[in-house]
């Protein structure tokens, strides 16, 4: 046979599998009126459980696998098909349609916002393109720009979570499992570390620099290349600046222009980051449940058991609902060994029945689960 002879054979093969799966969606539907009748779950683990074993049992040698594989995503799309026809709501999903229709139109002007560092740090930067007159009150670490949220000290608070160069913020995404709070809006900051020095320092004069550490991994290729130079994190790019503004001239920081010119320091190198094209996500926090017009991309966080196909059970449902994945990240769990939370970004408009219908479906397939906002990006 020549290949376009096997390709027909599939074209007829496929029609009849579509066929057969149109036919069993239907009588799906028809289980799902059944359940909605008479008050019944959608979800049937123990009658999965047994399809699945049948299916395994009676594939050919080497297809058990694969056939699996195809039934499980079978069944999240149909369960996906039975909740959409029930029409029934969560709380969750009651409470974000409630938030985009209450939330006002314009993000705020102004507020209070906690930031970790002092005045000059990228945590400020970020403030200063997300609000117009922010009040911002600054913190010695992460931990405390949560609390301050949490506690109602600041309406807001700006954290960073990503950077394109040195990857995710881990202090960020541990804390995210400790607080109780909504992101309501991110925006994406072109980073550029510069070496700083007091006026008249050489390069030869420098025994000591200080930067974050997320800045120090930014820069590792520039900073192999000096020779007698000890490199020492410290909480902050600004904190770094400042302490390079009170020495004798033999210590620099890795820090941004804006804080060579508020604390009067003069630049040695410029851009010495690895890459050119170097920028880092910041988010902005709330207490509160806020979706503004326009929010397009979702964050969740998840708990999901320790079992074989968990994690593509939750990723089989976006797909089988069309919902559009961007990052994936997980973190284990204190005290949890070998377990791990799951952060996700799904790129969908809050206004998808899709994305509503799936916050509604969450608690059934994964163990614990936090809905962290549906919000928009500055860039």
């Amino acid at each position: 046979m020549e290949l376009q002879d096997y390709r027909k054979a599939l074209d007829g093969i496929d029609g009849e599998l579509l066929r057969l799966f149109t036919e069993r969606m239907e009588i799906a539907a028809k289980i799902g009126a059944y359940k909605k009748e008479h008050h019944l779950p959608v979800y049937d683990p123990a009658r999965e459980r047994e399809i699945l074993l049948k299916i395994a049992e009676k594939s050919p040698e080497g297809m058990g696998d694969y056939a699996v594989a195809l039934y499980s995503l079978i069944f999240e799309v149909s369960r996906a098909s039975q909740n959409r026809l029930m029409g029934e709501t969560s709380a969750l999903t009651r409470q974000i349609e409630s938030a985009v229709r209450d939330t006002p139109a314009l993000f705020p002007q102004s507020a209070m916002v906690a930031c970790q560092g002092v005045e000059g740090a990228y945590a400020q930067l970020a403030c200063d393109k997300l609000f117009k007159l922010p009040n911002i009150f600054y913190f010695k670490n992460f931990e405390a720009v949560f609390s301050a949220v949490d506690s109602g000290l600041c309406q807001y608070g700006v954290v960073p979570v990503e950077n394109s160069s040195a990857g995710s913020v881990n202090a960020v995404y541990d804390l995210m499992m400790k607080h109780n709070f909504r992101i309501v809006r991110s925006v994406r900051l072109k980073v550029d570390h510069n070496l700083l020095v007091k006026p008249g320092t050489k390069l030869a004069d420098i025994r000591e620099i200080y930067s974050h550490e997320q800045a120090i991994s930014q820069c590792a290729r520039f900073l192999q290349g000096l020779t007698g130079v000890k490199i020492i994190p410290c909480e902050n790019t600004a904190v770094a600046a400042k302490m390079a503004s009170a020495s004798d001239g033999s210590v620099a920081a890795l820090s941004s222009r804006a804080c060579m010119k508020l604390y009067g320091l003069e630049c040695l190198a410029s851009s010495v980051q690895d890459r050119g094209n170097n920028s880092t996500r910041f988010i902005c926090i709330s207490k509160d449940l806020e979706i503004y017009p326009g929010a397009n991309r979702t964050s969740l966080m998840m708990i999901l058991p320790h079992t074989p196909g968990s994690l593509y059970k939750v990723l089989s449902r976006f797909y089988a609902l069309g919902l559009n994945l961007n990052k994936l990240e997980s973190r284990p769990l204190p005290e949890r060994n070998f377990e791990f939370m799951f952060y996700f970004d799904l790129d969908t408009p809050v206004y998808s029945p899709g994305l509503l219908q799936l916050m509604g479906e969450m608690d059934t397939i994964c163990e614990e689960f936090s809905y962290l906002g549906s919000y928009s990006e500055v860039i």
